[in-house]
């Protein structure tokens, strides 16, 4: 008869989770030995564990199905936590099983004892639960699937005491049934519609499985049909596809200034599978909500809801059915030249970019363009920083390319948020991943830099500048990718970014082009942003909405 161990990890991959990010310690090391008895479990190793967690962020947003987490006690669940946090933000599937002491020994308060359970709160709110014995041990698990695969996903976590893992008994335990989600009920399609068909200027909030194709495309029959209806996107999208055949959806501003500009004249606010816009950060003085003032918030979809099957029903009552949805052409930019900048490092992605790409965006500042840029490229999957927490970029991206191992990533990251993660690379040479890393390195925090004008906070002096510089010394990205194994260049010139990035896609991963750039946001354009944020709510519309165009296209 099996031990817990190797029953667990029969009922893991019977029920579909057949990658493990792990990062083990003593407590762990049945389970380690049980996964050579499972041929059908993919281990990767990763060297912190805000590495493991979040790419099992990024695996289950592009496999749609949760991978496990191997996590050592309370404080390896505690490194782990930012990435996990993102994932409850996007309620993303995430299962992780955290080692614990045998149950015999905890009595003891040795060294690494913690409340693992007040830990894995924080992130797992909706299931955390300490499993008691081998016999039950698969109950429990399946009973963790469950709840991470249910509507909308979730973190859940397992915390594996030792004795647990290495008792014998245990059984292990069938599948859970997949959640089927059901569709918005009549009555809440036919208020919707008529709302539509009022003639007031109506938006549909897009968020979670509402921004793939056949929820997009609905959408875009249901805006064709009703001339006045916008599609948004929430501003920090869970995945979002994109690109040359699909709709286009403007973004929510993550700036709240030019995020009311977009909403400023929008009476009947829809949400489809999306929270209704709240303000990032508070601001002295300024609103936190978002809604403007005589704007009625609705909901067609919630995250626990068919979202394709709700905005098909909203279509087929409005006699959109059939309607000519307008969709993105193909288009690319022309091929940037000269000295690199941030905005020509987007550029070159647009210019260069593959069929069915996957791109990881957390460039913060220096990826502005982005999204303009890319607008007309090949079709594409955008995965963006849900929760906030900064250190998503690189390890979603090794999930992502775990998950779709026949597409290339291309993971745009801010040379800060790459410290928090950096150990991803080794982990990415080691599996041999194909994935891009572009590391926009201007040498600051520079976001903090333009949060610190926006505050209000007083005149900083060198001692608080200092806190928002990278440059004593400059981080050398490409040598420190190098001694991970990846093969990595820093480019300087518009020319060499686009050639590196040329043989980067043209070779097997992974690879880091080090793009040395100034702050988007230099010191000018900073000093001169919290007084152009500050004159919008008095501007014209059309001036006021210009204006966000130039800031955040």
């Amino acid at each position: 008869m099996p031990n817990g161990a190797q029953a667990l990890m029969k009922t893991l991959v019977d029920a579909g989770i057949e990658v493990c990010f792990s990062n083990p310690g003593t407590s762990e090391m049945h389970f380690v030995a049980a996964l050579d008895s499972e041929p059908r479990m993919r281990a990767v190793l990763t060297l912190f564990e805000g590495v493991a967690t979040g790419a099992a962020d990024g695996y289950a947003r592009m496999a749609d199905k949760p991978a496990a987490t191997l996590l050592h006690l309370g404080c390896g669940l505690g490194n782990g936590l930012a990435n996990l946090h993102n994932a409850r933000k996007g309620k993303v599937p995430v299962l992780n099983i955290v080692g614990d002491h045998a149950t015999t020994h905890t009595r003891y308060d040795a060294q690494l004892q913690s409340d693992i359970e007040t830990v894995a709160r924080n992130v797992s709110p909706g299931f955390v639960r300490t499993s008691q014995s081998s016999a039950e041990l698969c109950r429990d698990a399946a009973a963790a699937i469950s709840a991470a695969r249910g509507l909308p996903g979730q973190v859940a976590t397992l915390i594996l005491p030792a004795d647990v893992s290495w008792g014998e008994g245990a059984t292990p335990a069938p599948p859970p049934p997949l959640p089927v989600p059901a569709a918005a009920d009549a009555a809440t399609v036919a208020a919707i519609a008529e709302l539509l068909r009022s003639g007031q200027r109506c938006a549909l909030l897009l968020g979670g499985r509402a921004l793939r194709e056949p929820a997009l495309l609905a959408a875009a029959r249901i805006a064709a049909a009703q001339g006045g209806v916008r599609l948004l996107a929430e501003v920090f999208p869970t995945r979002m596809e994109r690109g040359a055949g699909l709709p286009a959806v403007e973004r929510i501003a993550y700036l709240a200034e030019l995020a009311s500009v977009q909403l400023a004249d929008v009476q009947q606010l829809i949400l489809v599978d999306a929270k209704s816009p709240v303000s990032f950060f508070a601001y002295p003085g300024k609103p936190s909500d978002l809604v403007p003032a005589g704007c009625h918030v609705h909901t067609l979809a919630t995250p626990a809801q068919d979202a394709a099957a709700s905005l098909e029903a909203l279509a087929l009552a409005l006699g959109a059915g059939q309607a000519e949805p307008r969709l993105q052409a193909a288009h690319r930019p022309g091929r940037p030249r000269g000295r690199l900048n941030a905005a020509k490092v987007c550029k070159a992605v647009g210019q260069l970019l593959p069929e069915r790409a996957i791109i990881v965006d957390e460039a913060i500042t220096s990826g502005l363009m982005l999204a303009l840029m890319t607008a007309g490229a090949p079709r594409h999957d955008l995965i963006t920083l849900t929760g906030g927490a900064i250190g998503q970029g690189l390890p979603n991206a090794v999930g992502a390319a775990v998950a779709c191992p026949d597409r290339p990533v291309l993971a745009l990251v801010g040379d800060g948020s790459a410290m928090y993660t950096i150990q991803a690379l080794w982990t990415m040479a080691r599996e041999r991943l194909n994935v891009t890393t572009i590391i926009f390195n201007n040498a600051a925090y520079s976001v903090l830099k333009v949060e610190l004008e926006r505050v209000g906070a007083a005149e900083s002096g060198p001692k608080a500048r200092a806190q928002f510089e990278l440059n004593g010394p400059v981080l050398d990205f490409a040598r420190l990718a190098q001694g991970m194994g990846v093969h990595a260049v820093r480019a300087g010139s518009a020319e060499d970014f686009c050639t590196a990035l040329e043989y980067a896609l043209a070779h097997p991963g992974p690879h880091l082009i080090e793009a040395l750039v100034p702050e988007s946001l230099g010191a000018a354009k900073r000093r001169v942003l919290p007084w152009l944020l500050r004159a919008i709510p008095g501007l014209p519309p059309a001036m006021a909405r210009a204006l966000k165009r130039k800031i955040s296209p």
